[in-house]
């Protein structure tokens, strides 16, 4: 029977369906459910329970309006959201190296219950995986103005959130075979820069030894920026941009303003940055658990992360999914594509080497894509990494480029697919199977498709387990030849960083205004 004595209780997982050699445990908490008098405050410890828990299915998302596929959407009253899940071998012999995923979602959608995060196969290579939620939106980023009676509402909840279930996993997950002293914490987009951040942060410092980042997003705001968007979500939601009249709006309606703000910003194209992709809520730079940008850290070797070893990753067309969801402002004219360079302060010379580089005949759009996807997400990535080096910490590279679109004996077209945001998950979780998926990859996976995830994974698991995925790391001088491009065998090689000198030459900071 397996069930697990934690400090708060006992709790009853079961055999995954997939491995009957694996052991889940789903929805435990880690903290008390964040609302009522906690609401917008620090974590604070979930209560003891008498008996037996029974943990056999994920805990409620955060508030969120987002449905994904597979995924339970979030029901306005549900509370108890600061739960983790647990992957371990049922047999494992105890002092596993331990595998912590933070989701993206842009810190306003997503859940640990995602398909892409089930956390089977890596267990089955010998780790402990533990996935979780934390609060999003204004509940866990949104800037709450001092002021009024009562605890203090800090900045980055969804953040402090975080640091709680790391503590949950230094003081409880001997309980299920894995080791404290061996932590990895990892996380994809929002996820990866949520990783970041705390490996900016003293309060996270010896909570884990190890960091994955997988398509980190330049996004960190100032005080005076999010109390910016304090107000505009606060006169959408007709309240008062006060403590206490954010207090008395219920987070459906929070998200629900929320969400007008966003839209307001993609109807309107004079409104600057956040037309394009209008991504309101965010890490901020507080001076209290966060000092400052998360590049700005790690090239000054700064914060909990200094003595981190890192594993850095992004796709080589990451803001074609972005595109192809309809979440980000299409950009077909020159004259839009001039206003979006001018909007973020680019300058005509990196547009016009972009379309020099892209393939004869590039449409306006191809040209913003690959242009934006560089800024927010694959040269974020490649500098954090780069600074990690230079600043002396062991650190990574890779790029996810696979272009195959499966094999046409296993169901996939043959065709070409794009190594587009979020592609490079189910390869590296080892969950190709999941029908939801599919999309991601352009299609079901082939022989070659599966072949390219064994090694995923097993670079995670090497990592996690010992720090070498399986390649040179980076020297601290630069790139060189250091950087692992994953492929599907048999795929034709070809450049990945063609546009990475461009940066450099234009000598801009790339630290999100």
């Amino acid at each position: 029977m397996d069930v697990f004595t934690t400090r708060a209780g006992r709790v009853r997982g079961r055999r995954s369906e997939r491995d009957p050699g694996i052991v889940t445990v789903r929805g435990l908490p880690y903290a008390a459910p964040p609302f009522g008098a906690d609401r917008f405050r620090e974590p604070r410890p979930a209560q003891p329970w008498d008996g037996v828990r029974e943990c056999t299915a994920y805990g409620p998302v955060a508030p969120q309006s987002a449905e994904l596929p597979g995924s339970p959407a979030w029901s306005p009253g549900d509370e108890d959201i600061l739960t983790l899940n647990i992957w371990a071998p049922a047999d494992g012999p105890g002092d596993l190296p331990v595998f912590v995923w933070i989701h993206g979602g842009a810190y306003v959608f997503g859940s640990s219950a995602q398909p892409d995060f089930d956390g089977t196969a890596l267990a089955a290579r010998g780790l402990v995986v533990v996935t979780l939620n934390h609060r999003l939106g204004f509940e866990g980023f949104g800037h709450v103005p001092a002021g009024g009676e009562g605890p203090a509402c800090p900045d980055n909840r969804g953040l402090l959130d975080q640091i709680a279930a790391l503590e949950w996993v230094r003081d409880t997950i001997a309980v299920f075979g894995g080791s404290p002293g061996r932590v990895t914490l990892a996380g994809q987009s929002s996820g990866a820069t949520s990783v970041a951040c705390l490996m900016a942060a003293d309060r996270a410092r010896g909570l884990f030894h190890r960091a994955i980042l997988h398509s980190a997003v330049n996004a960190c705001a100032t005080v005076g920026q999010a109390a910016r968007t304090t107000a505009e979500v606060a006169a959408a939601a007709g309240v008062p941009a006060t403590r206490a009249g954010l207090l008395a709006a219920s987070p459906q309606t929070l998200v629900s303003a929320s969400d007008r703000v966003v839209e307001r910003y993609r109807q309107d194209p004079g409104s600057g940055q956040r037309h394009y992709d209008p991504a309101i809520y965010g890490p901020v730079a507080d001076g209290d658990l966060l000092p400052c940008d998360p590049l700005e850290a790690r090239a000054a070797g700064a914060g909990a992360g200094a003595d981190v070893e890192l594993l850095v990753c992004h796709t080589t067309e990451e803001y074609w999914l972005l595109d192809a969801v309809g979440s980000s402002a299409k950009v077909t004219t020159e004259q839009q594509l001039h206003t979006f360079a001018a909007d973020f302060g680019l300058p005509p010379q990196l547009v016009d080497a972009y379309r020099d580089r892209l393939p004869d005949a590039a449409p306006v759009l191809d040209v913003y894509l690959a242009l934006y996807g560089d800024l927010l997400f694959a040269e974020y990535s490649s500098r954090l990494a780069e600074a990690h080096a230079r600043a002396g910490g062991r650190t990574y590279l890779s790029r996810f480029d696979r272009r195959s679109g499966g094999d046409a004996g296993d169901g996939g077209d043959g065709g070409r697919v794009r190594e587009w945001h979020c592609a490079d998950i189910p390869f590296a979780f080892g969950n190709l199977h999941e029908e939801s998926l599919h999309f991601l990859m352009g299609g079901p996976p082939g022989p070659a498709d599966h072949e390219l995830a064994h090694r995923m994974t097993g670079a995670w698991a090497a990592f996690a387990a010992h720090g070498d995925p399986g390649w040179a790391p980076l020297d601290g001088g630069g790139e060189g030849s250091a950087v692992r491009v994953w492929r599907t065998a048999g795929e034709e090689a070809r450049e990945t960083d063609a546009f990475r000198d461009l940066w450099a030459a234009a000598g801009l900071p790339l630290l999100a205004p």
